[in-house]
């Protein structure tokens, strides 16, 4: 099975990620392995370039603050990067997860929705916690300014948007409370992989 994890930036992805990695899931984390094959796939790199200038690039390294800068006030931009970054992103997935042999995989995507990936996946996770928490959350994480984190919230889905097309739904409030959570649907899971092996 290939279970979707997703939620609004600084909802604590990460941190739900690492429970279920913890519990022997296999994971992909679709912003990580995005950020590798920016500065290794050559054809990528090209397509970034021709997009957003050469600037998008300091030593071979992803421009980071350039690159943000750029996509989160543009949306058209956005979108763009997203449509050369996310087929490539999807092939790679694709070859990691013939690789595995757990019961199931999570894909981890901040976009899961707004790209499509959601279609390819059997179940799908919303991690969800506080706007407040996560803005603060954020702002420790990548130095920037609130103002920077409620441009980066505005370009993606709303919470109740996803919760209403998601199976399964964590609040991240407490680690103790959220590592409950996950149990709960990993052992949920787990069930629903063995009813589908017995058929």
């Amino acid at each position: 099975m290939i279970v979707g994890l997703t939620g609004g930036i600084g909802s604590g992805k990460t941190t739900v990620s690492k429970m279920f990695y913890d519990l022997g899931v296999p994971i992909y984390v679709s912003d990580i392995e995005a950020k590798k094959l920016m500065v290794t796939h050559s054809e990528l790199i090209k397509n970034i370039k021709a997009l957003l200038g050469d600037e998008a690039y300091e030593n071979d390294k992803l421009n980071r603050s350039y690159i943000s800068d750029k996509i989160f006030k543009n949306k058209k931009l956005l979108n763009a990067m997203n449509n050369l970054v996310h087929p490539i992103v999807a092939k790679d997935f694709q070859e990691w997860y013939k690789a595995q042999s757990y019961p199931y995989v999570i894909k981890e995507s901040a976009i899961l929705f707004e790209s499509g990936t959601y279609k390819k996946c059997d179940a799908i996770i919303t991690v969800t916690a506080p706007i407040e928490e996560r803005i603060n959350r954020v702002i420790l994480r990548d130095n920037v300014t609130k103002k920077q984190v409620l441009h980066r919230v505005m370009n993606q889905m709303s919470d109740e948007e996803k919760i209403d097309r998601s199976n399964y739904i964590i609040v991240n409030k407490t680690l103790l409370t959220t590592e409950e959570q996950v149990a709960k649907i990993h052992e949920l899971i787990i069930n629903k992989t063995q009813e589908k092996q017995s058929f």
